[in-house]
């Protein structure tokens, strides 16, 4: 008989293993939906990362309906004697469905590496000349191309350079943190964003729970705001901020620690 009562005091951990404890397919089913459930976050907070990357061809409610699915085919699949999380199991798993479906829909902008190519080095002889950053404004009008592609390239190339990097560190499912450029000074990481130290800081947010990787990817990747992030993990906007004040101090002294 299903007790979805009792599940709720369960831990994750303790649900997948009544799930492949059970051999009642109407148990089994219930559990499914269950353990789909308490992973939907996941699914909703990859749909904000890289809602600039598909938002030419789809609706984010099409991705998380596709994540969902997703997370019932991986839940299948998943080997919790394998040493790795479900939610970094998964969290690779609807990157990569998004990232395929990217491609089936021919997601990047035609000609992006030429202009990219163009924005960087007008951004770097405005920067030179003036002696700060150039605006939006200031690139498209000296690049010659309209503002608003413009910003979609330039918000592929954060993307695409986030997604690598992310894809590079094998051991943790979460975005590398991007502080920016404007803000540097008043961030404590400031000092670990260049060669080696990407390494210990994409260390530092392993260590890090799930929620505060998610809180901090979503707020210094994405920038959203602490009432976005609520509504994205389902939680109180006070216990986002709890949250992500907990992870910046245990990234300032897991980082001082290494340093």
């Amino acid at each position: 008989m299903v007790n979805k009562e009792e599940w709720k005091g369960k831990s994750n951990e303790e649900l997948f293993a009544l799930y492949f404890r059970e051999s009642d397919e109407t148990e089994k089913r219930a559990l499914k939906q269950e353990i789909t459930l308490r992973y939907l976050y996941i699914v909703k907070a990859i749909a904000f990362q890289m809602r600039d990357m598909f938002a030419s061809f789809t609706q984010p409610e099409d991705i998380i309906n596709e994540g969902v699915l997703e997370i019932m085919k991986g839940i299948e699949r998943y080997e919790p004697d394998s040493n790795i999380k479900f939610e970094t199991f998964i969290s690779r798993r609807i990157r990569g469905m998004v990232i395929d479906l990217m491609r089936k829909n021919d997601w990047m902008p035609r000609n992006f590496h030429r202009d990219q190519k163009s924005i960087e080095d007008a951004y770097r002889s405005l920067s030179e000349m003036n002696g700060r950053a150039p605006t939006d404004e200031e690139l498209a009008g000296s690049t010659g191309i309209d503002i608003r592609r413009l910003r979609k390239i330039r918000s592929m190339e954060t993307m695409v350079n986030v997604l690598s990097l992310d894809m590079t560190y094998e051991d943790n499912d979460s975005a590398v943190l991007q502080v920016p450029e404007e803000d540097i000074s008043a961030q404590p990481e400031k000092s670990y964003l260049k060669g080696e130290t990407v390494r210990m800081l994409a260390d530092a947010i392993n260590s890090l729970q799930e929620k505060e990787k998610m809180i901090i990817s979503l707020y210094y990747v994405d920038n959203l705001n602490m009432s976005q992030i609520a509504h994205v993990m389902e939680i109180s906007q006070p216990r986002v901020s709890q949250l992500h004040a907990q992870a910046v101090k245990k990234l300032r002294k897991f980082m001082l620690a290494e340093n």
